[in-house]
């Protein structure tokens, strides 16, 4: 049977999850890189779920928005970013079951890999303990996100569709220009363009992410 490091055990329990059955956790915290035959993946998925129905229960409850405000919210809470923000912020790192190479090229402190992780222990705490459990743990440890007003300003995709077409332009273009490192850490760098206005760039975790940054620094270049 899999057994978590009693660090890791006592770490888990000081963020507020209730760790039943250990080998799901065990899973929960390992990276493909390991090679064995449980890993994250599995549990991500489901804990996805779980994370966008919680949110999208709290944003319901405490505010009366129009349905595109509270997507636009419920994105921005539940993005990968957001998640490796928190997953940083409750010491998750040095927890991740991850293989000596993969961490060296940056895996341990990659925004895919530690999203993927903090949503796979929010699938294992929905299995040990139901969805009750997952949506208080949730509240907890999203608390910050939810109250600091995340996702309210508008997506900067959407705020340079908008100063295009009030600028009478034609819409962004966007180009992923470079792919880097390997696939559990890689970087990429999309380029944004309006044509007869400019061109901006981005780099982040995910071709999503620097298509935001590239839009993001064009509006501060040019809007």
């Amino acid at each position: 049977m899999s057994a978590l490091a009693p660090e890791t055990r006592e770490w888990l329990a000081e963020n507020g999850f209730t760790v039943r059955d250990e080998a799901r956790w065990f899973a929960a915290l390992t990276h493909g890189s390991m090679g064995e035959r449980q890993d994250y993946e599995r549990l991500e998925f489901l804990g996805d779920r779980v994370l966008g129905l919680s949110i999208a229960d709290w944003l319901y409850a405490q505010s009366d928005a129009p349905e595109g405000k509270l997507a636009q919210r419920l994105n921005a809470i539940v993005s990968r970013q957001m998640c490796a923000q928190i997953a940083r912020g409750i010491g998750l790192p040095p927890h991740v079951r991850i293989s000596r190479q993969a961490s060296s090229d940056g895996g341990r402190d990659s925004d895919n890999i530690l999203g993927d992780v903090m949503e796979a222990l929010l699938g294992a705490e929905f299995l040990d303990n139901g969805f009750d459990a997952s949506r208080k743990l949730v509240h907890l440890l999203w608390r910050p996100a939810l109250e600091s007003g995340a996702g309210k300003s508008k997506h900067p995709k959407s705020a340079l569709q908008e100063w295009a077409a009030g600028n009478q332009r034609k819409p962004p273009e966007y180009e992923l220009v470079e792919r880097s490192g390997p696939d559990h850490a890689a970087r990429f760098t999309v380029r944004v363009k309006v044509q007869k206005v400019g061109e901006a760039e981005g780099t982040a975790n995910s071709k999503q992410e620097a298509e935001k940054q590239a839009a993001r620094e064009f509006m501060e270049k040019f809007g």
